[in-house]
């Protein structure tokens, strides 16, 4: 019984995507299963499905035996995700704003450090926000494995010579690998851009402590405030302080001050911030 249901809601025609909610439907079979890999379920593992839509690759995580907590806004797909719930019990539907809803009303785990997988087909428009509300949620998922537009997910993975914010924000929390690119046409509607599936294998423990972060992400913000200046020059701008101050900063850290910030590596913002932290410390002393 249970697989002739699953034999209909496959049959079922794609619904079509709504636009106010970046709605692109996956209707491409053998990128699902890559999809399906590269997730590659445990029988039992909880997993936390962001845009669930039509149910599409909910079916093939059920398959596997996993337990999933499907994520999804619009109340019409709600509606059918909740009659493939009736014939799972493994399927818990939250139909509502992800980013609006708390990370432990999702999971719902009486154990905070319970692992869980996030996956999705993120609208291209909240992409980078649902990747950052997990996380820097208390209770993170061990990994995300997720499809965004291609420019982002390219972001999130990049390398020194080509970092960004984003990049070295989602770096702090997890290693990040881009694991293929998907066309336009294997969507309904086809996007104007193509996708990416990307896996974020998260920091089980991450490099500063909580009441560090603050300030790390203030430094990362006035690095990155303009790109194409030499860093020295970015931070004095970013922070506030004399171009001569900030090439003692850099210095001090062993960061060429003549460099921009898309060249510098995760660990050495790191050793930056430390130095940072000295410098202003010594300041304050001294006014």
């Amino acid at each position: 019984m249970q697989e002739q249901a699953a034999d209909l809601w496959r049959a079922a025609p794609s619904p079509r995507g709504r636009k106010k909610y970046g709605q692109h439907f996956l209707r491409d079979r053998r990128v699902l299963e890559r999809i399906v890999q590269a997730i590659a379920p445990l029988t039992g593992e909880r997993i936390v499905e962001i845009g669930a839509g039509p149910g599409t690759l909910t079916q093939p995580l059920l398959d596997a035996a996993a337990e999933v907590v499907a994520v999804e806004i619009d109340e019409d797909l709600c509606a059918k995700l909740n009659s493939l719930a009736s014939r799972y019990a493994a399927l818990r539907v939250v139909c509502g704003d992800v980013l609006a809803l708390p990370i432990e009303d999702i999971v719902q785990s009486n154990n905070d450090h319970e692992p869980y997988v996030m996956v999705g087909n993120l609208p291209y428009y909240i992409a980078a926000a649902v990747i950052r509300h997990f996380l820097e949620a208390p209770h993170r998922p061990r990994r995300i494995v997720a499809m965004m537009q291609k420019e982002v997910a390219e972001n999130m993975a990049a390398a020194p010579g080509s970092m960004n914010l984003l990049g070295t924000c989602v770096q702090f929390y997890a290693e990040p690998r881009l694991l293929f690119s998907v066309p336009p046409q294997a969507f309904s509607p086809p996007p104007k851009v193509w996708s990416a599936v990307v896996e974020l294998n998260v920091r089980p423990e991450l490099p500063l402590a909580e009441a560090e972060r603050e300030g790390f992400f203030t430094l990362l913000r006035a690095g990155f405030r303009a790109p194409r200046k030499q860093l020295h020059n970015a931070l004095a701008l970013g922070l506030g302080i004399e171009a001569t101050a900030s090439a003692e900063l850099l210095a001090s850290a062993g960061v060429e001050p003549s460099r921009r910030a898309q060249t510098v590596s995760l660990p050495e913002w790191l050793d930056l911030y430390s130095s940072w932290r000295k410098f202003f410390a010594y300041h304050e002393a001294n006014r």
